[in-house]
């Protein structure tokens, strides 16, 4: 009997101790390198329900990984503001979690975000220009000619 009570009690040891798996091996956050093509110098902000987090580009920022995406604006004087989206992604091999810490490693690593990541790089493109079409403001008539591509 005292041999039984043993290797259970080892073996919950073990399933405690992998409990939160991914939470171990992998972090609740992760490092995201940025840029904004083809500039450099822009000023990007992240937000999550996690935080915000704020980047020159080119740069790496560390943001909390969750099950949510992430927003990005970049910002440059003499360019567009850029925005875009930065998936989270499910990690299928937590789900091995189940076998060896249980539903409270899957709790755990959901918990902690540690289930997900993000792309390690992530490019915000950007465009040279002010953030209202150049020749929006101006009359029809004040328009340079449109040219017909046959060469004058």
């Amino acid at each position: 009997m005292n041999k039984i009570v043993r290797i259970a009690a080892i073996g919950g040891a073990i399933a405690f101790t992998l409990s939160g798996c991914a939470t171990i091996i992998k972090g609740s956050s992760q490092n995201i390198a940025i840029s904004t093509p083809p500039t450099e110098g822009a000023t990007c902000v992240l937000t999550s329900k996690e935080g915000s987090w704020t980047v020159t580009s080119p740069g790496v920022v560390k943001v909390e990984k969750s099950k949510e995406d992430v927003q990005v604006v970049c910002r440059k004087p003499g360019w567009r503001d850029a925005s875009a989206t930065i998936p989270s992604n499910f990690q299928g091999w937590t789900l091995g979690n189940l076998l060896l810490g249980g539903v409270i490693g899957i709790g755990v690593d959901a918990a902690t975000g540690a289930m997900n990541d993000y792309p390690h790089t992530f490019a915000v493109p950007m465009i040279q220009g002010t953030q209202q079409s150049e020749n929006s403001a101006a009359p029809p008539s004040l328009l340079p000619p449109a040219k017909d591509g046959a060469g004058s």
